[in-house]
């Protein structure tokens, strides 16, 4: 009998538990249909823009058609500092930005632009960071001072230097290059350490830049240049792996702030989601690219450990030009994913 009692007080705790973990739960959303703009530069089958196409996705699944997010690739809005500023003054609902391109808005930002501030082999650590750890929540304050909330931190990839004129073979072959590079202070000083002539390009207009000998070279990664028929121009690349770049999908802060809050965490919900699944693609489709160009004829040295160190050694002068102006406890968080 005692047993029975037990067994049903059980059953009862259980019961009220679920009702009110349900009453807890979110609301789904049923209010008037919200459309949103979304902008990106990068080009369609990227894995950026596949990770975007899959937020459009899921957000449209899980809202059952009630919010809707319309996509923009290619650039056809314009480049991701121009769309940003769209979207910091209202004018566009979101916008991607490449980690870059995110210092003309916040100097912070620039931590990511270090060379070799992080290794492939932390990637993991780096992501859980920046989900759920002290180095988002950091990154979050930054984008509030900037009227701007951050969506997704979306995995662009590590940047390869290539060229359209010459062969690289060794670290003085970059020496003399005229390489694109984005309006990163810090990625324009690794330039000038390397001996290259530094010359900020807006992304769209890159190919036709190299077509016309305004640059020669520039440091992407191999999904972005095939994506973007770069190959067609572009002869040589080296395995610099030199820096790491995100895209970062952020919202205007007002915008997100109006929206209901069912629909606050739709959203965030769906970018979760949409990012765990853009994350894992991203090494297939670099291998994938990398094959392409070799296809396509480009040479494409892999760096010997003594070249990689040389490297390392040749750019850490970046670091002691920038440590004044960089956040040392953002700095720091970075460097804790490293280990």
């Amino acid at each position: 009998m005692r047993s029975r009692v037990l067994s049903l007080f059980l059953m009862a705790t259980a019961a009220f538990a679920l009702l009110t973990s349900n009453a807890m739960a979110a609301e789904p959303y049923t209010g008037e249909t919200i459309n949103l703009r979304l902008a990106s530069p990068s080009p369609t089958g990227t894995n950026m823009v596949r990770g975007y196409e899959k937020f459009v996705e899921i957000v449209d699944a899980k809202s059952g058609g009630k919010v809707k997010v319309k996509l923009f690739a290619n650039a056809v809005l314009g480049s991701d500092r121009s769309t940003l500023e769209a979207t910091q003054t209202g004018t566009m609902d979101m916008a991607s930005c490449s980690s870059p391109n995110m210092a003309s808005f916040a100097r912070q930002y620039m931590v990511f632009d270090l060379p070799f501030v992080t290794s492939p082999q932390y990637q993991k650590n780096l992501y859980a960071a920046l989900d759920s750890g002290e180095l988002g929540k950091r990154l979050e304050t930054v984008a509030s001072g900037i009227g701007l909330k951050p969506i997704m931190y979306s995995e662009y990839g590590y940047r390869k230097y290539v060229s359209a004129k010459k062969p690289l073979n060794s670290i003085g072959d970059l020496k003399g290059l005229k390489v694109r590079t984005t309006d990163s202070p810090i990625e324009v000083a690794v330039a000038k350490a390397l001996g290259m002539s530094p010359a900020p390009v807006a992304w769209g207009e890159v190919y036709t830049a190299l077509q016309q000998g305004t640059v020669d070279a520039e440091g992407n990664n191999y999904e972005h240049l095939v994506n973007a028929k770069h190959i067609e121009v572009l002869k040589y690349a080296m395995d610099s792996n030199h820096n790491y770049s995100m895209h970062l999908l952020m919202m205007n802060k007002k915008k997100f702030d109006g929206l209901p809050a069912a629909v606050q965490s739709l959203l965030m919900e769906s970018a979760r989601e949409a990012l765990d699944w853009q994350r894992s693609i991203s090494i297939e489709h670099e291998a994938k690219a990398e094959k392409a160009m070799l296809d396509a004829g480009i040479t494409i040295h892999k760096l010997t450990d003594e070249q990689r160190t040389e490297l390392v050694k040749a750019t850490k002068v970046v670091w002691d030009e920038f440590k004044n102006e960089l956040d040392p406890e953002l700095l720091q968080l970075v460097l804790d994913t490293q280990k």
